[in-house]
């Protein structure tokens, strides 16, 4: 037994016992996605409730688990504040005990450095090796910035947390204490896709020229372009997110990241959420490196590749082109996130496009997402100066560079046919058009 086979030996403890480290007022930071650690949060709130403690956060971006402090019984003594809204955390973060943090997703560490201290930073993290480092996995986002500051450092370790190459990782002698939980990743099954995400997908596709590099973000849509993209060739990618549809994509050899400027021959990405044959192909995977959000965020170097497409999903957008992609009306649905540091640095790239898509309808084709103005209390995610283009299932509307009056024509040619005439009233209402 080495040296640091022995600190882990002495610093391993339960669950419990680790929860005595926290305090009332205690800022407990979580990494993303399937970087959150459920026993070591959910044995917090089961002291904070019992102890009756009280005042103590759960602070993460994308919540994947089902913990206590989200329900209404723990949330007296233990409440959530969520960077990103998803999952089992929602309605927790939409609720009055619930918050949130607006926040660009390449500003999440810096943040985590200096406005935002973390009392306790908690993480799962992939099993030690032998010289004392963990990987905090398909979960590189913000972990080194929320421990940098913080008085704690818990890690959950879990055989089943993929080892990643990369820039990311946790030294033994870092940690305070640690458990070792061996649940399964939270696996999030892909649904089939819908005949009109597949048409948006071919509207897309026939956007990205061979050798270009692509960032895909999550839901459908991304993954519909992905389906309809596998007759492409020489594309590299550059991601927060790498899906699922990106392992597919490069298994088939549409992406070998050849033609990269930098990290040649790399897919670069910050976290990874998916069924669990995807954590097995990013399991020590020298094809692709997790690297903190605010260097794969950042648009410099986004923008250093030559035709970067950026396709991401929005909620709603209106005549003039200011969309919303983390609202409905004024409630919380998910997050700023990364939409705008690729929206960015796709428009600072040597031929670079940025696409959001849509369905043009929602509630079941009553309503339409084209809007004349956004929903009111909607959150304005990509503005209308950075906008370029919009894809629903009835066209592309290229706006960047167009006047209002041109914009709003184009967004109209893309809505449902039920609803232009309605549109075309109101932008005249609006003196967007004659």
């Amino acid at each position: 037994m080495n040296k640091w086979q022995e600190m882990y030996k002495e610093k391993l403890t339960t669950a419990e016992e680790a929860a005595k480290y926290v305090q009332s007022g205690d800022v407990c930071a979580s990494t993303c996605g399937v970087g959150e650690p459920p026993a070591l949060a959910d044995a917090i709130a089961e002291r904070a409730k019992q102890e009756g403690l009280h005042g103590i956060t759960h602070e993460l971006m994308l919540t994947l688990h089902p913990l206590k402090c989200y329900l209404p019984e723990y949330q007296d003594h233990m409440s959530s504040v969520h960077w990103f809204i998803g999952g089992p955390g929602r309605k927790a973060a939409q609720s009055a005990k619930g918050d949130y943090m607006p926040a660009y997703y390449k500003d999440v560490p810096p943040l985590w450095r200096t406005y935002a201290k973390a009392d306790i930073a908690y993480a799962t993290v992939s099993p030690m090796d032998k010289h004392g480092w963990f990987s905090y996995g398909p979960a590189a986002g913000e972990g080194r910035a929320q421990m940098e500051r913080a008085r704690v450092v818990l890690l959950e370790v879990n055989e089943n947390m993929p080892r990643v190459h990369g820039s990311q990782f946790i030294h033994i002698s870092e940690v305070t204490a640690l458990i070792e939980n061996n649940v399964p990743l939270p696996a999030t099954p892909e649904a089939p896709l819908l005949e009109e995400e597949l048409a948006i997908g071919k509207h897309i596709s026939h956007m990205i020229p061979n050798e270009a590099t692509i960032q895909l973000g999550i839901g459908g849509m991304p993954n519909a372009v992905a389906a309809s993209i596998m007759d492409k060739r020489g594309l590299g990618f550059h991601s927060e997110m790498f899906p699922a549809r990106a392992m597919d994509l490069m298994e088939a050899g549409v992406i070998d990241n050849w033609n990269k400027p930098v990290h040649k021959h790399k897919s670069i990405a910050s976290f990874s959420v998916g069924p669990k044959k995807l954590y097995d192909y990013l399991d020590d995977n020298p094809a692709v490196e997790f690297h903190s959000i605010d260097y794969t965020n950042n648009p410099n170097l986004i923008a250093q590749h030559d035709n970067f497409i950026s396709i991401n999903a929005t909620l709603e957008v209106d005549l003039i082109g200011q969309a919303c992609s983390e609202t409905i009306g004024p409630v919380p649905f998910s997050g700023t996130g990364g939409q705008s540091d690729f929206v960015r640095g796709a428009n600072m790239s040597k031929g670079g496009k940025s696409i959001l898509s849509m369905f043009s309808t929602a509630k079941q084709g009553t309503l339409s997402k084209v809007r004349p103005m956004l929903t009111h209390g909607a959150h304005v995610t990509v503005s209308k100066n950075d906008i370029d283009y919009v894809v629903t299932e009835f066209g592309v509307a290229h706006l960047k560079g167009k006047t209002a009056s041109q914009r709003a024509k184009e967004m109209i040619s893309i809505a449902h046919p039920k609803f232009r005439e309605e549109l075309t009233f109101e932008a005249k209402k609006l003196n967007l058009i004659p």
